[in-house]
């Protein structure tokens, strides 16, 4: 069974439709890549399956039914999300960033505390007290996945993790995605770089004009 299974997923933002009947799955302990140009619907999936903007369609977490659920529940219940534009808390420090997204362990599962998630990103051992405003812009993406992660998730959305994102960054975030895949993590993930997804991904949608397909 899919952890995550969306069917029929339509959404958009007012009048204006951005998905179109759209489906895919997501199984524990996989990266699957959701890969699209820029304004294909990328973010719109993933803030849709968040329950984050208006939609319509079915969409399953372990096979409950959790489209009628708000964001906060959908997030208890294991879907963490990274958005694009990471929105960290930028007037607290990192490790009161990590702080706030701290939730319990789930069962049977090893929990992500702060020694993890330092050998996950050892970038942010060097800085728990500084403000998230003063941090770059890849140190600011790396405390948003931390912070997720915090929460103890079982699948992570993760929305375009490499752009913008220095060279030596990027390999860094890709590391990371790679042994999140080895703690048994699914992840989704998001974005336009085929170089950076290379030998992590175990299946590929392809999303254009709102409408997804396997690749």
């Amino acid at each position: 069974m899919a952890l995550l299974e969306v069917k029929g997923l339509s959404a958009g933002y007012g009048r204006a439709r951005i998905l179109f009947d759209a489906a895919l799955e997501l199984r524990e302990g996989e990266v699957v890549m959701l890969a699209g140009r820029n304004g294909a619907g990328k973010s719109t999936t993933l803030k849709a399956i968040m329950g984050l903007i208006e939609r319509t369609g079915e969409v399953r977490c372990a096979g409950r039914r959790i489209e009628r659920c708000e964001p906060f529940e959908i997030a208890r219940l294991g879907i963490g999300y990274v958005a694009e534009d990471r929105r960290i808390f930028t007037d607290l420090s990192v490790a009161e960033n990590l702080e706030v997204g701290r939730r319990p362990a789930r069962a049977g599962l090893p929990p992500w505390d702060e020694e993890r998630i330092h050998a996950l990103f050892p970038a942010l051992r060097e800085m728990p007290g500084r403000p998230a405003a003063r941090m770059s812009g890849g140190e600011q993406k790396m405390l948003a996945i931390a912070r997720t992660l915090m929460g103890n998730p079982r699948a992570v959305l993760l929305d375009e993790p490499s752009e913008g994102l220095a060279p030596l960054v990027v390999r860094e975030m890709a590391r990371a995605v790679g042994e999140l895949k080895q703690a048994g993590l699914a992840v989704l993930l998001c974005g336009q770089n085929a170089r950076f997804a290379a030998g992590l991904v175990d299946r590929t949608y392809l999303i254009e004009k709102g409408r997804i397909r396997p690749a």
